[in-house]
């Protein structure tokens, strides 16, 4: 889980994704990135800012718009990381709308009140952090006006029960936005990422000492779900429709589904 520009790993174990061994596998990775990202935390917002030369901002404004959310709204931000989506949300919704940042790593919530405390804007005192479970959401059926997941999708063992815990939490009509890595079926994008990966983003992250953190995004990507498995998922998971559309070239992805 986690947020925002989330680009180590999927999973740390193979056995973390074998049905046989699900509840132990799943445990054990979910410790595991828990204390990934709480390494993170201290440098993360630099990293992103740093790895995609500040274009995740855009990227974040693009799922934060199409989510659908307006003034006077309820919203989540699941898998909240350091905060970014939560804040935009915060500025949409206003002073007297709500917002809601849940995320399992209590270093990166840490890091996300710090921030908040540090911002004059009136608007994000409405934002309240939880600690929390994105299998197991600590929120009533039908709850919030819109959703925004961003960059943890890919990190959660459990990606079905996910995407149906959002469902049950969204209001009918209403929206959830999923960003992350885009997983390409065009060769030519799929090699572009992957030279990305192994040439800026892992010798950046190695120069933070997380190196060892950040090499195994590739593997990540690869064992995540294209657009039209993404568009498939929403469907099974109970939602009316979803659009997968890829940008910034086709490295990165927004599914936009209606419940």
């Amino acid at each position: 889980m986690a947020s925002s520009l989330h680009f180590p790993v999927l999973c740390l174990h193979g056995g973390c994704l074998n049905r046989d061994r699900r509840t132990r596998g799943a445990t054990r990775c979910s410790s595991e990135r828990q204390a990934l990202f709480g390494r993170i935390a201290p440098v993360y917002d630099n990293l992103n800012d740093l790895l995609s030369l500040g274009q995740h901002r855009i990227w974040k404004r693009m799922a934060v718009s199409w989510s659908g959310a307006k003034m006077g709204d309820c919203v989540l931000d699941l898998c909240c990381g350091s905060g970014d989506l939560a804040f935009l949300l915060s500025e949409i919704v206003g002073p007297h709308g709500r917002v809601t940042g849940l995320d399992f790593s209590k270093e990166q919530l840490s890091v996300a009140s710090s921030r908040q405390r540090s911002r004059a804007k009136a608007c994000y005192k409405n934002i309240e952090w939880v600690e929390g479970n994105a299998l197991e959401l600590p929120f009533p059926g039908s709850y919030f006006d819109a959703i925004t997941i961003g960059y943890g999708l890919r990190n959660v063992v459990d990606k079905p029960k996910a995407m149906r815990e959002m469902c049950r939490v969204v209001k009918r009509g209403c929206r959830i936005c999923v960003l992350d890595f885009n997983k390409s079926t065009q060769p030519s994008t799929t090699s572009f990422q992957e030279w990305m990966i192994d040439n800026i983003v892992v010798p950046v992250a190695t120069g933070y000492g997380l190196g060892k953190d950040y090499e195994y995004l590739k593997s990540s990507i690869n064992e995540f779900l294209t657009g039209k498995e993404l568009e498939k998922l929403a469907l099974e998971s109970g939602f009316s429709n979803g659009k997968h559309y890829e940008i910034s070239g086709g490295l990165m992805g927004i599914l936009v589904a209606t419940r």
